[in-house]
């Protein structure tokens, strides 16, 4: 349901930099594997499909879910309001709750929702509008403590029309509240309206299977911490029946172990094949690989609480610093020889080849240590005896963490830490479990800097929860303490118009910005290779699509499985 994820859940598709060592088929060739993999035979309603992944989901309850993994699994047992197409427009699909496409008034105030009136919760009661209009309310709740509050906190007032029609108005307009809407999956009212606000993140729902009541094709049967979770169809399920019988999130400790195991056959899916085992893998003849450019980047993320370092004194206080970074880093490099090309430089945190591409506009940040070490200079640094950069009496060292398991990003880190190195700053590399990582340091906000990626979950441009300071930890993504007024002004103005020239416009004063006062070190947009086994089958409109979040999954429900 919440807007941004951290891409950083799944081995190689979180950690976009680090793991390519072998080249990709051209993109004719990708798309051929896509539309001819399985149009042929008839849909077969049996089978157990296992998705193999290298991290467990956090949660299951929608409300809370910020990981990649936790949202594809919810993609599973819970029905979303509306779908996007591949081109990334709302559509209404048969097993979306909508009724009818979204309604928007003249005045880009006032949404209508419609819903089907034979949608059923897993324990047999109704979806009611009654449902959509608890679920908004928890939403944008301050005391629920929801990362999507962020998108729903500009609504106004929620009016129940009938039992199947709900209308929300706005109290001004914000253009991205259609996007962020088609991503709501409703709660059940008659479940959690007993819970308080504060204890809701605490409750069973969402945490265990037995108590989650879900509207979904799948509903969630089992849940082996850091080991598996199993999905079987939904008796009581209102939609077209899915084919395929059940689903088993199966983890695994290490990338060869997961990649190994899809060549072998005993999981159907990898949506995360590690960069340097791509060949082994198109190699082995039964998996079907989509390797294309997704809705995700890279980046060094900053913390600007001073709390986080020794003698509360920021090094990265100082925006020349910051750029002096990205002089630093040879990011054409990481693409070439990580990525075999297969990603792009941005400088920004605005995706290339979309209506709102700006990222000319921002300062082309070009690998260059020796204007690096002038920025560094201009900014108070000298090299100390021990090689190491100083200012005021502050060694220039700090943390840089990210998600253990992740050959890529580890590799990234690496290549992060050597770059600073030859420059004079120290870097403690630092990997975490992405559990636990979530939990203790990027929720509160709890790090010296991060390696991570953003997945933009809807086409929608609007990053404000990530960047403004109205969003600092707990409840929203601002995790690392940025603030600047200006952007903080310009995010709002982003919002506030429906227009997409103006809004391009807003968001390229945003990339200029950000080169002058950079939140992150924004590395590159990339995408993640994803394997299928012979055994699972599609038509060609509903072959999974890289460009979309949770595209590995796009459609499974028309998917179905030969026999092992």
């Amino acid at each position: 349901m919440h807007k941004r994820t951290w891409a950083v859940t799944v081995s190689a598709a979180t950690a976009v930099f680090l793991t390519l060592a072998v080249g990709g088929c051209s993109r004719g060739m990708q798309t051929s594997l896509a539309t001819q993999s399985s149009t042929s035979g008839r849909p077969v309603g049996a089978g157990t499909l296992t998705y193999g992944s290298l991290t467990d989901i956090t949660t299951l309850n929608p409300v809370y879910i910020t990981d990649a993994v936790s949202q594809g699994a919810a993609t599973l047992v819970y029905a979303p309001l509306y779908d996007f197409n591949r081109q990334g427009r709302l559509t209404v699909e048969p097993w979306d709750l909508a009724a009818a496409p979204l309604e928007i008034s003249q005045d880009g105030r006032t949404y209508t929702v419609k819903l089907k009136s034979n949608a059923r919760w897993s324990d047999g009661k109704p979806v009611t509008a009654d449902d959509l209009i608890f679920t908004i309310e928890t939403l944008r709740n301050p005391k629920v403590g929801s990362p999507a509050r962020t998108e729903f906190d500009k609504v106004k007032s929620l009016q129940k029309v009938d039992a199947h029609t709900v209308r929300i108005t706005l109290d001004r307009v914000y253009a991205p509240f259609g996007d962020y809407l088609a991503e709501v999956m409703p709660i059940p009212e008659h479940v959690l309206k007993g819970v308080p606000a504060s204890q809701l993140q605490k409750a069973a729902f969402g945490r265990d299977p037995s108590q989650t009541v879900s509207d979904g094709p799948w509903r969630w049967k089992a849940w082996k911490t850091k080991q598996y979770l199993e999905f079987d169809r939904s008796p009581n399920y209102w939609g077209p029946q899915p084919h395929i019988k059940k689903i088993v999130y199966k983890i695994y400790a290490t990338e060869n172990a997961l990649t190994e195991a899809l060549m072998r056959g005993d999981v159907d899916m990898d949506a995360a094949i590690p960069w340097d085992q791509l060949g082994t893998v198109r190699q082995s003849g039964n998996v079907r690989v989509l390797a294309k450019p997704g809705p995700q980047y890279e980046s060094i993320a900053f913390n600007f609480d001073a709390s986080n370092f020794p003698g509360d004194f920021d090094p990265f206080a100082d925006p020349t610093t910051r750029q002096a970074i990205y002089y630093v880093l040879d990011r054409k490099a990481m693409v070439k020889s990580i990525l075999r090309g297969d990603g792009a430089v941005i400088n920004s945190p605005f995706l290339s080849n979309m209506w709102y591409d700006v990222d000319d506009q921002a300062t082309q940040f070009a690998y260059n240590p020796a204007k690096a070490k002038r920025l560094l200079r201009a900014a108070g640094w000298k090299l100390g005896p021990d090689g190491v950069l100083e200012k005021d009496g502050h060694p220039f060292r700090f943390e840089l963490q990210y998600n253990a398991g992740d050959t890529r990003r580890a590799q990234t880190a690496a290549m992060v830490k050597r770059e600073l190195q030859a420059v004079g700053i120290q870097v403690k590399l630092r990997a975490i479990d992405f559990s636990d990582w979530v939990t203790r340091n990027l929720k509160p906000g709890k790090f010296q800097a991060v390696l991570l990626a953003w997945s933009l979950d809807t086409p929608d441009p609007d990053q404000e929860s990530v960047f403004s300071s109205k969003y600092f930890p707990p409840y929203g993504d601002n995790m690392g303490w940025y603030k600047n007024p200006h952007t903080d002004k310009l995010w709002t103005a982003g919002n506030e118009t429906v227009n997409e020239q103006d809004r391009k416009r807003v968001y390229g004063e945003i990339a200029k910005d950000f080169s002058d006062n950079p939140p992150y070190v924004f590395l590159y947009q990339y995408g993640t290779p994803m394997g299928y086994s012979s055994r699972v089958h599609w038509r060609a409109a509903d072959a999974p699509e890289p460009n979309l979040a949770q595209g590995s999954l796009y459609h499974i429900e028309n998917w179905w499985l030969s026999s092992p």
